[in-house]
Order: C-alpha cells, then structure tokens, then sequence
C-alpha cells in the first residue's frame, strides 16, 4: 500500500504552520467573501509518482453555498487518456490567505473504471482528497494548480492508490449559462 505522503505533509504543513490562532481565525472568516457557483476545468498528470502516466481531463461543479458552517458541496469527473474514470461528489472549502489566494481542500467519494490503464486501484468505491492554490482574478474567474490522492482507503487489500497533478481554470457558473 502507497501513503500519499505528499499530501500529508502539505495538510501537516497547514495545520500546524507558526501562524498564531488568531491569524487562522482571520484566513477562515475571509472564506466567507467568495460564494460563487464554479464550473472548473482541468488538465493534469495522472500517476505522477509511478509508472503508468497518464493525461487527466476534469471537469467539476462546485456549488458556493455553504450548508454547514463554510463547507460546500461539488460533482467531479476525470478522464485519463488511458480511459481510467473517477466520478463522485464531496466537500471542499475555501480559505482566503490574502484577497486573490484561496486554499481548498476537498474531499469526495466515487466509482472508479481503470479503463486500458494497467493501475487497478483495487475497488470501484474510491476516494479523492486534494488541496488547491487557487488565484481569483478581478472577474471572479480562478486558476489553481491542485495536488490529489485517490485511493479506497483499504476497503480492499490492494490499495495502490494514485495522485494527479492538475491545472484547472474556474468559471463562475452565472456567466456561462
């Protein structure tokens, strides 16, 4: 079984960084300034730390009212050029960490297809959990560059689970339809 050590260390990184309670408190209120609904974007490496690479085209809805606290729901889809599929639905937040930066971290649950990939993850039922750096242009567009794990989180044996490197482009919802 693969840890997503990466991913650990960017969320150890967050959580207990030297910032003092207080500026915390002050990046978690700000989230509060940007309830859009996205369409997003994204192209990406699939597999990036072993062998079976592969283009990864996303497409993801995130809605931007929050129903609990400032947690948000969305609806993803990948594509690898291997055909691979992960489709799901999670939560994710956003962090302000200065007017034009947003941290999010999600996470969701969904099927999984590997498709003509040789990378069996092990379950249909896979899970996604990804952080993003995001900037927020004045038109309330946004570009991000994301780092995510998908794994089944040992529901089978075998568990080799996978990360994908994206860049992705977020198109508030009210300006395309």
């Amino acid at each position: 079984m693969r840890h997503p050590l990466l991913l650990y260390f960017l969320l150890a990184v967050c959580l207990f960084s030297p910032l003092s309670l207080t500026a915390k408190a002050d990046i978690i209120d700000s989230c509060e300034s940007h309830n859009y609904d996205y369409l997003l974007f994204g192209l990406g490496i699939y597999d990036i730390i072993d062998d079976e690479k592969a283009a990864d085209f996303r497409v993801e809805y995130r809605h931007g009212t929050p129903f609990i606290w400032e947690i948000k729901p969305f609806l993803a889809a990948e594509v690898t050029s291997h055909a691979s599929v992960w489709a799901g639905a999670g939560i994710y937040m956003d962090l302000n960490l200065t007017d034009n930066v947003i941290f999010t971290p999600s996470f969701g649950a969904g099927v999984y297809a590997k498709g003509s990939s040789d990378l069996d993850l092990g379950y249909p039922l896979e899970f996604r959990s990804q952080l993003e750096l995001s900037y927020e242009f004045e038109n309330t567009d946004r570009i991000s560059l994301g780092v995510a794990h998908i794994s089944n989180a040992s529901l089978d044996e075998d568990n080799p689970g996978t990360e994908i490197l994206s860049l992705s482009y977020h198109i508030p919802f009210d300006r395309i339809f």
